[in-house]
């Protein structure tokens, strides 16, 4: 069952004792590490970069796609000034500092690639995020944001670093360090599931990064393995958090109404359109849960199905290896996933 389950997974692709439970594998390295890699949704027309010929690949099943209401780009049409002049400044050409190379992954509003700096020969890694792409005000919005949310939080070393960001007629350019190791969700479907001592490791790093994103008052909204990459292949531990495209700057009791995320790993207070930095700790839970079984909380045949097994909020501790997982763990995901936002963790309380 935890088999299938999890092929599903991969196909339909989104304390009392929570000192005692992360310190019983204290001195655990904590390492991070650099890069990018894929971009969640998939986009069956994404762009290549300029003087490339763009190219329709493969259609893809997205493991992770969010909620309908999250691929919906609400608000007036963006002015073409705006859109001409998405980061609000003149910019150096790419081209002139950087080589582009392969492609390394694809997303709704860009693509990823292998770029080398011509100066030194160290390779990183490029968004290009096609402006045509950019339909709404919110849609260019989310861009600046993203390259204003990487900047703050730069130097955290389970982050990905930006280097810098470029802009032309046609595209808006994010290059940031590369990471070579690969995603942590394809790492979770070749392994099928983790120790409960890697699975602290990992969750002790996915967490902190929660614990950062909020202390700075971000909120990352897009949290699951596919946005965590590996820096190297030997190491499960050199993980970085990327990808925020859809993360958020927020002030204490501030109330968010839009549906963004993905499927498995969404809050049930997100879907009823009230939600806080609360939900990056329910997502991290689900990530708990996920590491020590290899399928999801909340599974179903359909999206529909899974939003309604995440409101019901259901969790499964009897099938395949929940008998032979401690009581501590088990304690400390059903504390991530209160389905009360006011009475979960937080990132600090799991950690601490």
């Amino acid at each position: 069952e935890v088999a299938s389950r999890g092929r599903v997974m991969g196909n339909t692709c989104g304390v009392t004792f929570r000192s005692k439970y992360f310190s019983s594998f204290r001195g655990a390295p904590q390492r991070h590490d650099s890069g990018y890699a894929p971009v969640a949704a998939a986009d069956a027309d994404a762009d290549s970069p300029p003087g490339k010929r763009p190219s329709r690949p493969a259609a893809v099943a997205d493991a992770a796609a969010p909620p309908p209401a999250a691929g919906m780009r609400r608000g007036s049409l963006a002015p073409a000034e705006l859109t001409a002049n998405v980061l609000g400044h003149p910019t150096p050409s790419l081209h002139d500092h950087y080589l582009l190379g392969r492609k390394l992954g694809q997303g709704q509003f860009g693509t990823t690639y292998l770029c080398t700096d011509r100066a030194t020969g160290a390779d990183y890694a490029c968004k290009s995020i096609g402006k045509r792409k950019l339909i709404t005000k919110e849609d260019v919005e989310d861009v600046r944001r993203e390259i204003q949310i990487m900047h703050h939080l730069a130097g955290h070393r389970n982050v990905v670093a930006i280097k810098g960001a470029y802009e032309d007629q046609v595209y808006v350019h994010i290059v940031m360090e590369l990471c070579g190791g690969g995603e942590l969700f394809d790492r979770i479907i070749q392994r099928g599931h983790y120790s409960e001592r890697k699975a602290a490791e990992l969750t002790r790093i996915v967490v902190g990064v929660v614990e950062a994103c909020h202390s700075l008052g971000v909120i990352h909204r897009d949290l699951k393995p596919e946005n965590f990459l590996l820096a190297n292949k030997d190491d499960d531990m050199s993980l970085k958090a990327i990808d925020f495209g859809l993360s958020v700057f927020f002030k204490p009791g501030q109330v968010f109404t839009d549906v963004v995320g993905s499927p498995y790993y969404v809050a049930p207070e997100v879907l009823r359109k009230r939600y806080g930095p609360e939900a990056d700790v329910w997502t991290a839970g689900v990530i708990l849960y996920i590491l020590l079984s290899g399928v999801p909380p909340f599974w179903a045949e359909t999206q529909q199905g899974i939003f309604d097994a995440v409101l019901k909020g259901v969790i499964d501790f009897d099938s395949d290896p929940w008998p032979v997982i401690s009581d501590s763990a088990k304690d400390l995901i059903m504390r991530m996933l209160n389905p009360r936002p006011a009475e979960r963790l937080t990132a600090h309380e799991v950690l601490c």
